[in-house]
């Protein structure tokens, strides 16, 4: 069948075409055909154990990461900060955001925010293992010369996923940030991975399996489905993993709420 997969096919972007492919066409409104691919879902609107099954139908199955596209909010719009609640919980900002480079000119592309959902209600809800890496586009007409990037808040695209302990890097990363340089200017270390082809497949950029996986990788196959709807509290993985990187800015210097 032409819309049919062969076995084994996975989609797994690298964080540099989340930004620079799937997100910049769904602003840019190019690519209509990446609804089928990435679907628009308000994720504050729905409980993180509900979300695999709103995926776009080329995305059906995956029971490790769920790729969405959220407009931004329209209190958000006016000013104020979004509404990160749902009916049973909440979604929380952790650690500093991060900047994602391009692998050719190893510029900034975007910003990553990761998020914890908790059960219940703030200051005493309950860590679960749901997280979300939300990614937000800078806005390339700004000034290059300007050490703060400036993103483009109308929309940000998202990949939900469930934590289980395993170290698996999710994207390259530049291995240091000079505190004080300007980001927007100066290139990371040396040594990150050539960008790679997205490949076509029925007339969708679909964008391969890089060699390095970009998940932090969940339980996988049929125990994964029988946990979706009740996960538990999280260890304290993923505190463990970021003690050795440096914050680089805090989340009032994006504007980013």
């Amino acid at each position: 069948m032409e819309d049919s997969f062969p076995p084994g096919f996975r989609f797994y972007p690298t964080e540099e075409e989340l930004l620079t492919f799937y997100l910049q066409h769904k602003m840019d409104g190019t690519r209509p055909e990446l609804d089928r691919v990435i679907p628009i879902v308000d994720i504050y609107a729905n409980e993180p154990w509900d979300l695999p099954r709103l995926v776009g139908d080329r995305c059906c199955g995956e029971t490790e990461q769920w790729f969405f596209f959220m407009p931004q909010q329209e209190r958000e719009a006016r000013g104020g900060k979004p509404n990160r609640t749902t009916s049973t919980g909440y979604w929380k900002a952790t650690g500093s955001p991060g900047y994602v480079y391009s692998t050719s000119e190893k510029k900034v592309i975007g910003v990553k925010k990761t998020m914890v959902f908790y059960k219940g209600r703030a200051p005493t809800g309950r860590k679960t293992k749901w997280k979300m890496n939300e990614y937000k586009a800078i806005d390339t007409t700004q000034n290059i010369s300007s050490s703060i990037p400036k993103l483009r808040h109308e929309m940000s695209v998202c990949r939900v996923y469930i934590t289980s302990g395993s170290s698996r890097a999710f994207d390259r990363r530049p291995s240091a940030m000079a505190i004080g340089r300007n980001p927007i200017n100066e290139a990371p270390a040396a040594g990150a991975a050539e960008p790679i082809a997205a490949a076509h497949v029925s007339g969708v950029n679909m964008a391969p399996a890089a060699p390095v996986s970009i998940s932090d990788s969940s339980k996988s196959g049929e125990e994964d489905c029988r946990r979706l709807d009740d996960v538990g509290s999280s260890n304290n993985f993923d505190e463990e993993m970021m003690s050795g990187f440096e914050p680089l800015l805090e989340w009032e210097h994006f504007n980013w709420p």
